[in-house]
């Protein structure tokens, strides 16, 4: 199985960027279609971003569309999410997560990831 270990948050300005990091080991990374979800305090955790084995194909949330872009780095076991124009309503605490599946109607839902990192803090000051 893989784990997952993300990086790359803190406190930022609005209109300012942050790139967090997903490091992966463990486990065969290109096997998995891998996704981004973040959780604001009281509220569920949220899709954010999701990319496909290979990386050909990716997926945004409406709310971030335009501003974030997920990528990914098969040969070093790397998933990406560089965040651009951020808003304070973009503050949360950022989880990368693992599955194997590639259903399209899946792997925009949190349920389908058997795999997730700790998580890292987003901070985004008005």
């Amino acid at each position: 199985q893989v784990q997952l270990v993300e990086s790359g948050g803190g406190l930022v300005q609005a209109g300012g960027s942050l790139r967090l990091s997903c490091a992966a080991s463990g486990g065969s990374f290109r096997s998995y279609t891998m996704g981004w979800f973040r959780q604001a305090p009281g509220k569920e955790r949220e899709f954010v971003a999701v990319i496909r084995r290979n990386g050909g194909y990716t997926y945004y949330a409406d709310s971030i569309k335009g501003r974030f872009t997920i990528s990914r780095d098969n040969a070093k076991q790397m998933s990406y999410l560089q965040m651009d124009r951020l808003e304070p309503e973009d503050t949360a605490v950022y989880y990368c997560a693992a599955t194997r599946t590639e259903i399209l109607s899946s792997i925009r839902s949190p349920e389908s990831y058997a795999y997730w990192g700790q998580g890292t803090q987003v901070t985004v000051s008005s």
